[in-house]
């Protein structure tokens, strides 16, 4: 046999693939810009520019797609991978000034638009696209009043421009949004005279600017006049969008002294929901959840405690042999099952899954994933997913070694390659969509590239390393012998048909999650920030004793029902809930979407798809490792001869 000790060629190469995993996730979280930097007055700020969404089509685009005003040269900011892979795509900007040093009427460029750019801009305000600003590190947003709220609320960016109707005309036109106010709220230290950055926001105007004579360099906006303080304060005569028009891009800057401390700079933005309306959904969800969790765990421990205090009370002869009851298939319930190879790579890719999530969750909560950090959340998920391969393999080749599997190789590549496969290939078909589309969502090839060697190059050998492992310990023991012929299962009532249980298994799970649910889709799919994180952790929670418990119950009534074949069941039942969450995504879709393209809505399914693919194996490994404590714990509680 292979030797196998601290020297092993296993050990030294999984030590090598840890190094790289940590300094891979310390790059990965490394965000310049995160840490409070002092302005002086009069220090330049410098505002950067990022993609233009939609909630239409969910194509984002980078900035410079369409015809504005552009720097001398234009410089893309270093972003990390869970930036690109959200379409993140950060350049500078011409917009400049000084802090704590206001401007009016600071002129951009002149513009004259070709048809094609005027037909470009047509098409972005059509599809209601937004402009995302940034400044120190924070988004610009736009203030405004919500009817159902005395508070004001914030949207981040501001529209292209808006469609209507002017000057009494019945034919609705195009008008863009060419003069920005920008609002830099700062925070003073009181003993020095420098200040931070606590606010960046913008009042957008439609103003067709107006100049005397022949424009040049030195001319001067009759519409907006520093020297005469006269500035834009309505939108009486937008700037319309049409071939050969000219349009001057302007904007003016405000600072406003703040008494939010730079700590809490984000705490306004995240302010951007219903607070009372979500803390009580969730607290009212949670509340149900654990008071049906309660009920079950009762029931199943009473009925429990009866039937092993009964069967352990059979003395004679003849009791014995009128055994009932789940008792009854002790010689067949730890038979292995129909294809025990695919049921152990699911359960190491739900185990990865698993772990994944559980870290992320831990992270976010302690405010390491915060939103400050963009795509610091996707970037960890990624780093954790590749890292997790370690117990994906570890736990298959256990499983697989006590369905006297032999082939662990195999095995082993079938976990590090099946599910990761899987979810690759849709996402290269809808990264090719989103190409054809020429968004900046399209992944470019050299991140395609570093996924590719994070999953060949990392994944695959730490899933070898656990596998190596997993399958050198000491098999699993069975508590009970198996019979050497297998028993007939009796034919089964109607609600303990393997559809239909497994389908109302699926039902309690999805009930724990669908609330916060809602307010994940709508941060993702409608581009707001989702912080919660707490209460999110604390859904998870409820969510795996659900799915625990759903299990045991259900497989202990089939056990009672003499039917022994539960392996799969038990993976099946907690896992359908992954069918209710795609079904709610489609309802979430057609009642609160308002997309209308063809490609969005195949993104959308794609990406919802590959959601409840990794739902599916997460609740299925829960539901099953359930089982298998439970079923190992019953039958080694009570005498069988």
């Amino acid at each position: 046999m292979e030797s196998y000790g601290r020297n092993s060629p296993a050990i030294r190469l999984g030590v090598c693939l840890m190094l790289v995993f940590f300094i891979g996730v310390a790059h990965s979280f490394y965000l310049p810009g995160v840490a409070p930097k002092d302005f002086d007055k009069g220090d330049p700020l410098k505002v950067k520019v990022n993609k233009l969404t939609s909630v239409k089509t969910q194509l984002p685009y980078s900035y410079y797609t369409l015809p504005y005003c552009k720097p001398k040269t234009i410089v893309d900011s270093a972003e990390n991978l869970g930036e690109v892979l959200r379409g993140d795509r950060i350049e500078n900007s011409p917009y400049e000034f000084n802090m704590r040093q206001p401007q009016m009427c600071n002129i951009v460029c002149n513009i004259t638009l070709t048809s094609k750019e005027a037909k470009e801009f047509k098409e972005k305000i059509e599809d209601a696209y937004r402009v995302n600003m940034i400044l120190d590190n924070l988004p610009l947003v736009m203030p405004y009043k919500r009817r159902d709220m005395d508070a004001v609320a914030y949207q981040h960016g501001f529209d292209v421009g808006f469609k209507g109707q002017y000057a009494g005309k019945p034919e609705e036109k195009y008008f863009i949004n060419n003069h920005l106010t920008f609002i830099v709220k700062y925070h003073k230290d009181q003993e020095a005279d420098t200040a931070r950055i606590v606010g960046f926001e913008v009042k957008p105007y439609s103003v067709k600017h107006e100049y005397d004579g022949k424009w040049n360099d030195k001319s001067r906006l009759t519409s907006c006049d520093p020297h005469a303080k006269r500035t834009v304060t309505s939108s009486d005569s937008p700037q319309e969008v049409d071939d050969k028009m000219e349009i001057i891009f302007t904007y003016d800057v405000e600072f406003h002294d703040s008494e939010v401390k730079w700590a809490s700079r984000w705490d306004t933005y995240l302010y951007m929901a219903d607070d009372q309306i979500h803390w009580f959904s969730i607290v009212n969800s949670l509340m149900i959840v654990l008071f049906l969790s309660g009920m079950v765990a009762m029931i199943m421990l009473r009925t429990l405690y009866r039937d092993i205090s009964k069967y352990n009370q059979l003395e004679t002869q003849e009791e014995a042999q009128e055994e009932t009851g789940w008792k009854l298939v002790h010689g067949d319930v730890f038979r292995p099952p129909q294809k025990s190879d695919l049921l152990c790579v699911s359960i190491g890719t739900g185990v990865q899954c698993f772990g994944m999530v559980l870290v992320t969750m831990i992270f976010a909560a302690l405010g390491f994933l915060s939103p400050s950090n963009r795509g610091g959340l996707m970037t960890a998920m990624l780093v954790l997913w590749v890292f997790m391969g370690l117990f994906a393999g570890y736990t298959t080749a256990r499983f697989y070694k006590m369905f006297k599997g032999t082939e662990w190789k195999k095995i082993t590549l079938q976990t590090a390659f099946m599910f990761p496969g899987i979810v690759f290939a849709i996402f290269f078909v809808l990264n090719a969509l989103i190409w054809g589309e020429e968004s900046s969502g399209a992944v470019p090839f050299g991140t395609m590239f570093a996924l590719v060697l994070l999953w060949f190059g990392i994944s695959v050998p730490l899933v070898f390393v656990g596998s190596y492992v997993g399958f050198r310990r000491p098999v699993i023991e069975d508590p009970v012998k198996t019979n050497k012929i297998p028993r007939q299962i009796p034919e089964q009532t109607w609600y303990m048909n393997p559809i239909f249980s497994i389908l109302i298994g699926g039902i309690l799970p999805f009930g724990a999650v669908f609330i916060e649910l809602f307010f994940i889709l709508t941060s993702i799919w409608l581009h707001q920030f989702y912080y919660i994180f707490g209460f999110l952790f604390l859904v998870f929670i409820i969510l795996i004793v659900t799915c625990a418990e759903i299990s045991v119950v259900l497989c202990y009534f089939q056990l009672c029902s003499e039917d022994y074949l539960w392996w799969w069941r038990s993976y099946l039942t907690s896992g359908s809930s992954a069918l209710y969450l795609f079904l709610y995504a489609a309802f979430y879709f057609f009642t609160k979407l308002s997309i209308t393209k063809l490609v969005s809505g195949i993104l959308y399914f794609g990406y919802m798809l590959i959601v409840s693919f990794a739902f599916f194996v997460l609740t299925g490994a829960i539901g099953f490792f359930a089982c298998f404590w439970f079923t190992r714990l019953i039958y080694s509680s009570v005498k069988i001869d």
